[in-house]
């Protein structure tokens, strides 16, 4: 989840958007040249969430991110660490510290060399706390990002990190146009410049955004010539502009894939994610940071997988971990089943007692609270709406709020989602450890702390999978969320666009379904 939002830049408002005639292609086609309309063939257009910036340093999420930029690692399509703008590196376990061999040659978009200096740059912008990076706690064990030429850089930690090769995944930014200048309120984040496989060409805020194919990417000129972001944040009506045409591909809504299913111009593609929704409450308001009792004992009142079979269509399973998807689970871990009479039990051992109304008290205060959630995610509004029906069913005045914008600090709580297919390290220790950059309950418990920092210092497998494991029964034992579930992402595309991966495990939002976009084809059908 963002926590900042950038200022759109009057400036980029008034941009035309040259290229983005190009979606009404279909209407003029008939007066094209054989060339602009092979051209025209050649473009994938996308049904995608709106967005304010696009920064890798600042915020983490964005499926764009993978098409506009380069990190010095990369992902495959098991989710495994890959060499990227490093062609290599190697490790000094006396020293902590990993010798990167970066891969020479390679341009940013502006054809400026993309050297150690950037990677320096970069890594040292997500560590600058006046940058209020998503990112920082992820690297806050860094010492130096030393420069030996321009192809080889060390970077020296200050704690074994065992994650930070999946860290370093994260697009490298261009020194050369953000030296000296802040980056949160930069018209770089509305117009960025990467080394990815495409290079933004036009951005018209709140309708599209428009990619063309870098030819010197390192990998080779991507295939798909030109790929439009165009912003539809309703899933019913991406499903819709899936189904007239006017888009290729998009997420939808478990809902629409009735829609899809059967029809010879479509391919469902049903992705497991490690992607969980839960109530996270917020122990910085000051009715949950006087009740910590509450987590523990509300878990007791929703049933999940009447929540997976009704809202998700049974595309998701009842989630109980955040680790859940992931070797690391602990599947001994205690899981909190629908049990309302424990629930209300529970309560009354703790004080509360039930009024007139129906609702419980304590100390003359009812147990009242909102349930947030942002006005684009359907799913997440469903969900809240019957977890509110299920808490007042023990005598909770559980009411849900949609809202423009996100007051982390004072929200009572908020239908969250998070979750990472790859080192476990991600979303736990910048999510629930105290004052990391993701940590948006607030929540603080010494003990996960402690588990969480010896867990990333060791490359102990068995050591690890022990440490998680512990860590996942202090989760159980005092609880930031109430886990509901893990959410299948489901994408329709255009029959005819090869190359997607369907048995990759995607991250947040269904992210990582671009990871290979370089590779895509789009059929031409007579």
């Amino acid at each position: 989840m963002n926590k900042q939002f950038i200022k759109k830049s009057d400036t980029f408002r008034k941009k035309a958007a040259l290229i983005m005639i190009i979606t009404l292609f279909f209407s003029a086609v008939g007066g094209c040249t054989s060339k602009e309309q092979e051209s025209m063939q050649n473009t994938l257009v996308y049904g995608s969430t709106d967005y304010t910036a696009i920064n890798p340093a600042l915020f983490e999420h964005g499926e764009i991110n993978s098409l506009l930029f380069l990190g010095l690692t990369a992902h495959d399509a098991d989710n495994n660490v890959v060499p990227a703008a490093a062609e290599s590196w190697s490790y000094d376990k006396n020293d902590i510290s990993y010798h990167f061999k970066l891969r020479e040659g390679l341009t940013f978009h502006d054809g400026e060399l993309l050297t150690s200096s950037d990677v320096k740059f970069t890594v040292e912008s997500i560590m600058n706390p006046d940058n209020n990076s998503e990112n920082a706690s992820n690297f806050e064990d860094v010492k130096s990002v030393d420069i030996i030429d321009d192809y080889n850089l060390v970077i020296k930690l200050k704690a074994p990190n065992v994650a930070i090769l999946d860290y370093l995944t994260i697009g490298i930014l261009p020194e050369h146009l953000l030296s000296g200048e802040p980056l949160s309120d930069n018209e770089f984040n509305q117009s960025p410049v990467g080394a990815g496989p495409y290079m933004m060409t036009s951005w018209d805020f709140g309708q599209s955004i428009t990619l063309e194919s870098f030819d010197d990417f390192y990998l080779g000129s991507p295939k798909i010539e030109r790929i439009i972001f165009k912003i539809v944040d309703d899933s019913d009506a991406r499903a819709l502009q899936l189904k007239s045409g006017e888009i290729d591909l998009a997420q939808v809504a478990p809902k629409s894939m009735n829609i899809f299913e059967g029809n010879d111009g479509y391919t469902v593609y049903q992705m497991d994610t490690s992607d969980y929704r839960g109530i996270m409450y917020n122990f910085n308001s000051d009715f949950f940071a006087k009740h910590r009792e509450l987590p523990s004992i509300l878990s007791y009142a929703i049933d999940r997988q009447a929540i997976v079979d009704s809202v998700l269509l049974g595309n998701g399973e009842a989630a109980y971990s955040p680790l859940q998807k992931t070797e690391f689970n602990n599947p001994d871990m205690k899981k909190p089943e629908y049990d309302p009479d424990m629930a209300v039990k529970l309560l009354q051992e703790n004080g509360w007692v039930r009024g007139e109304d129906g609702y419980f008290y304590k100390d003359n205060e009812q147990l009242a609270f909102e349930i947030n959630n942002g006005q684009a995610d359907q799913v997440r509004i469903d969900i809240s709406n019957i977890c509110a029906k299920y808490l007042k069913d023990i005598g909770v005045n559980a009411t849900v709020k949609i809202t423009a914008e996100t007051d982390w600090e004072k929200q009572d709580a908020y239908l969250i989602g998070w979750g990472s297919p790859f080192d476990p390290d991600d979303h736990t220790y910048k999510v629930f450890g105290t004052g990391k950059g993701a940590n948006y309950s607030y929540y603080s418990n010494e003990k996960i702390d402690d588990i969480l920092k010896s867990a990333r210092a060791t490359d102990d497998k068995p050591q690890r999978i022990k440490l998680y494991n512990e860590f996942q029964d202090e989760f159980a034992a005092d609880p930031p969320y109430t886990l509901i579930a893990y959410i299948d992402s489901i994408y329709v595309a255009k029959n005819n666009i090869n190359g997607i991966t369907e048995n990759t495990l995607l991250g947040h939002h269904g992210v990582g379904i671009f990871w290979n976009v370089y590779d895509w084809e789009i059929q031409q059908i007579d």
